[in-house]
């Protein structure tokens, strides 16, 4: 029951929310406020899944505003190998990291991303996640996106970061029930999951604005992502 109703209601409040013409913070509380609805278990461990990883301070040892970005080497939804150097010697770099195509939250993300990609330029969007190939041209195709969705092959990435988090047994069967196959979607076994965040990152590699939160369910706003874009710019 809550795989049928999640994947079917969440799908229609994935949509209606990306219709709307609202800021984005608005659209994903309206997919908060559908799992909540259609599942009070499902919502009540969600809040006690991020209140445990906010008591650890997760995320917290992220890079912040001032420091130099670590680079990368990842491969994008076509399975060419990507650089932050390179990319960096184009433009600046609105990195962002999500949890997945199968995420509502995230798919609201990347589409809003989509949305402003061309009001951030010359500064240029890179996506990152754990997902293959395969889910992240899903993405792309769905977002309308213009900018690479790379895959952080075995988390490294995001590990480097102290973006990476292990989900519990109880949260991963949850997820599992809703119908979401995490393990496949990365071709790894475990579950293990990125705190989204953003950076935005100069030319000089340097960070210029960032927003982590390890409460998936709260993004940066796209109007501050376009004013930090157009400052890195």
């Amino acid at each position: 029951m809550l795989q049928t109703s999640l994947a079917t209601e969440l799908e229609l409040a994935f949509e209606k929310a990306r219709a709307l013409d609202a800021p984005l913070a608005e659209r994903l509380q309206l997919i908060a406020n559908t799992v909540r609805g259609l599942s009070t278990e499902f919502a009540e461990a969600v809040d006690r899944f991020v209140a445990r990883l906010q008591d650890a301070g997760a995320g917290t040892g992220a890079p912040k505003p001032g420091e130099i970005m670590p680079d990368f080497l990842l491969p994008d939804e076509n399975g060419h190998l990507v650089s932050l150097g390179e990319k960096l010697a184009e433009a600046p770099q609105v990195i962002v990291f999500h949890r997945g195509h199968w995420c509502p939250y995230c798919r609201l993300s990347i589409c809003g991303l989509a949305e402003i990609q061309d009001e951030i330029e010359p500064a240029q969007i890179i996506a990152i996640s754990a997902e293959r190939t395969q889910f992240t041209k899903l993405l792309k195709t769905e977002s309308g996106a213009r900018f690479p969705l790379l895959t952080d092959v075995g988390f490294g990435y995001a590990v480097s970061l102290g973006l990476s988090i292990v989900v519990d047994d109880s949260m991963a069967s949850l997820i599992a029930a809703a119908g979401w196959d995490v393990p496949r979607y990365q071709g790894v076994g475990g579950w293990v999951l990125p705190i989204p965040g953003v950076f935005v990152v100069g030319t000089d590699g340097r960070i210029i604005a960032s927003h982590i939160d390890a409460d998936y369910r709260r993004r940066m706003e796209l109007a501050d992502i376009v004013a930090a874009a157009r400052a890195a710019a």
